[in-house]
């Protein structure tokens, strides 16, 4: 089998890489490094199954090659990112989808889009199912990357029903883990920087906002596992227990032997009070439940990032919210 995964080189993408490699798969990854980084895909160099093309993907992509699988990952994901970028991310939820599709069609290939939570933006139904339509301000400033997202999923549905193409949706929760970037501007990232180099976490509000944390390889094991199943409908993908922000803080701030105090700054625009996503489809239709304990993630994840804090000198970016 011969996949195209868009956003390769990003976090969550450069794992999805590897976990079709290792299931002996061809992998085709596109990427233009907006947000991607080359390193992340360094331990494939030379790899007989492993191609990357460099390329922008909110124009037409056109492969010499048979595809059996199209998944689409590319977009600036993190708040800091998506407000930083507002036009690339509309730019690549709308015609990024439009030529992933369109690829996927030619090829007659099965499709992927890797869709969010933040479709359900500031959510008024708590935990949050698959059928709930969202509370979304799709003029704020986080709308560029919650609407494009919710207009993703209504295109690839589109194709779905007008083409008859054969497509998934996932929607994917909070997730964290190794390959993150130091300065993405997520709170784990932030947390854990500033907590190995011993300055204050930054908290928004008071902090009594909750998330919902997945390991990077509970994620990836949930996509998998929905890319091979029958499920046309989306599918939420994420660890069900709830943590509140400062409780986040204290868990990194024991992982990183750090003593240093809160620092609180205003709430950010539309930044949802509350995440959880309901697992029950997943479950049920994949089999799939996250197995990685927070505190093991955050464990394994401090590590890394102890390595990257003390060969470089990598800051945190507190501008966009959770």
């Amino acid at each position: 089998m011969r996949v195209a995964i868009t956003g390769a080189a990003g976090f969550l993408g450069s794992h999805l890489v590897d976990r079709f490699l290792a299931e002996g798969c061809e992998v085709v990854g596109v990427d233009n490094f907006i947000t991607g980084a080359p390193t992340n895909l360094a331990h494939l160099e030379g790899h007989p199954r492993f191609r990357l093309v460099d390329h922008d993907i909110s124009r037409p992509l056109y492969l010499g090659t048979k595809l059996d699988g199209v998944l689409h990952f590319a977009s600036p994901a993190s708040p800091v990112d998506y407000l930083e970028l507002p036009i690339q991310t509309l730019k690549v939820g709308s015609l990024g989808t439009h030529n992933t599709l369109g690829l996927a069609r030619k090829h007659r290939a099965r499709y992927l889009l890797a869709s969010t939570s933040e479709v359900y933006g500031d959510p008024l139904v708590h935990p949050q199912p698959e059928s709930y339509w969202g509370n979304v301000n799709p003029v704020g400033p986080r709308g560029v990357y919650d609407e494009a997202k919710r207009f993703a999923e209504a295109m690839t549905m589109a194709y779905h029903r007008a083409h008859g193409l054969d497509t998934r949706i996932v929607r994917i929760f909070n997730t964290y883990g190794t390959r993150m970037r130091p300065g993405d501007g997520r709170v784990v990232s932030n947390f854990i920087v500033q907590g190995l180099r011993g300055e204050a976490m930054t908290l928004y509000g008071d902090g009594s906002q909750t998330r919902s944390f997945c390991f990077v390889e509970d994620t990836v094991d949930g996509i998998f596992r929905l890319y091979h199943s029958g499920c046309i409908d989306p599918v939420n993908v994420g660890n069900p227990d709830e943590f509140t922000i400062r409780e986040l803080a204290g868990l990194v701030m024991k992982e990183t032997g750090s003593s240093a105090g809160p620092e609180f700054l205003p709430l950010p625009v539309d930044d949802p009070a509350v995440r959880r996503p309901d697992i029950g489809m997943a479950r049920r239709t994949l089999g799939w439940s996250p197995v990685t304990d927070l505190r093991e993630g955050l464990r394994r994840t401090v590590a890394y990032f102890r390595r990257l804090v003390e060969e470089e000198d990598v800051r945190p970016r507190t501008l966009g919210g959770t």
